[in-house]
């Protein structure tokens, strides 16, 4: 159970850790803890039975020893498996082989390194790996990255989206711990629920507590594409604070790349609304061998994912709203000058930005919900 109760900490931790972290927005602070307990809620509520049935959760390790293939190499994970995984139904991110990384004893290191996997033959991402410490985190700000078009990337708008746009281009392993901005090894097509409800949480409680230990966290991000599919159905993250055996970051969970409310067709990257649901209702991420998703809503109806799009696509997009608006580099959001949000952003998170809206967003930002810039 030492491992339980190590995640116990972690889910504890990350649900405070992101609050306090994204003090420039309360309102969305709120939001996204929240989302993070709720998950956590689903998560810690199949904790035990995990452990008890496989074992893998226990404090014997099992679930690092049967993974010993993997020692030192960018493959990814050979235990892990998509049949596995729970299809969504409303937590961002479930925890996976009893929330314990498949890393091997050997693969713990105090020494910084970072690894990305060369594209594939469809232009795919694989595995990012890295050792994360002080020494491999950014030393000045965040640059632009909308150059990079990841694979999938059919970006469309809905008005329930954060943002508008239901893509991100979503870092494999998060800018603010490896400083790679326009790596297109580590960056793919993600929503952005996946991107801020899924992935951030853990990116700030890695980042936070390297920042107050100097210890090194070994880091593991695996996209998983299914077939030739061009969109990642989700990311295995995997994490573990070496100097201390995980008593301070220890998590290994799957995070789902839907979108509530729109269907993905997977294969191509396109989308729509989904069908029989109310617009930011929760829907099934899993994907049919065409890549579509298969999409059951909170009402038992099944919606399509084909392709089409009752949404705009940014490329057909006129009358680009530009201005001044100052940035979060931290919480990812942006504000106008005038925000009462705008005081409290730290001078090293806080950034002036001259220039379109809509490059913000494509960039991975999101309006505050108190100004609505």
């Amino acid at each position: 159970m030492k491992n339980l109760r190590k995640w116990l900490l972690c889910v504890i931790a990350a649900v405070s850790l992101t609050v306090t972290a994204c003090q420039g927005d309360a309102a969305a602070n709120a939001s996204v803890a929240a989302d993070v307990a709720h998950a956590a809620g689903n998560i810690l509520g199949s904790l035990a039975e995990t452990a008890e049935n496989s074992g893998s959760g226990n404090s014997s390790g099992q679930g690092r020893e049967n993974s010993s293939g993997m020692a030192g190499t960018s493959s990814t994970t050979g235990e892990f498996s998509l049949s596995d995984v729970p299809e969504y139904t409303g937590s961002p991110y479930v925890a996976v082989n009893g929330n314990v990384p498949y890393f091997t004893d050997d693969d713990l290191t105090e020494v910084s390194f970072e690894s990305y996997s060369d594209l594939d033959s469809l232009g795919r991402c694989g595995v990012a790996y890295a050792s994360v410490c002080t020494d491999t985190m950014p030393t000045e700000k965040r640059g632009s990255i909308g150059e990079v078009k990841p694979t999938g990337w059919v970006n469309v708008k809905y008005d329930f989206v954060d943002g508008k746009y239901l893509y991100n281009r979503c870092h494999l392993i998060g800018y603010q711990l490896t400083a790679e901005n326009a790596n297109e090894k580590n960056l793919i097509t993600g929503t952005r629920y996946f991107n801020v409800q899924g992935m951030l949480p853990f990116e700030n409680l890695t980042a936070d507590y390297v920042k107050e230990t100097g210890n090194h966290v070994l880091y593991r991000v695996t996209p998983i594409f299914e077939g030739d599919n061009l969109v990642a159905s989700g990311v295995l993250m995997e994490a573990e604070s070496v100097e201390d055996e995980g008593d301070g970051v220890l998590f290994c969970v799957y995070v789902y790349n839907v979108q509530p409310g729109v269907a993905i067709d997977y294969a191509t990257g396109k989308s729509e609304l989904a069908k029989d649901e109310s617009a930011g209702s929760s829907q099934s991420g899993s994907t049919s061998d065409t890549g579509k998703t298969l999409g059951t809503s909170s009402a038992g109806n099944n919606s399509s994912g084909a392709s089409g799009g009752s949404g705009k696509t940014d490329a057909g997009t006129s009358g680009k709203e530009s201005g001044t608006y100052i940035l979060n580099t931290k919480t990812m959001k942006f504000h106008r000058p005038d925000c009462d949000s705008v005081k409290n952003i730290k001078s090293e998170n806080r950034e002036e930005y001259t220039g379109e809206r809509e490059k913000l967003i494509d960039e991975g930002y999101g309006a505050c919900k108190s100004c609505k810039p």
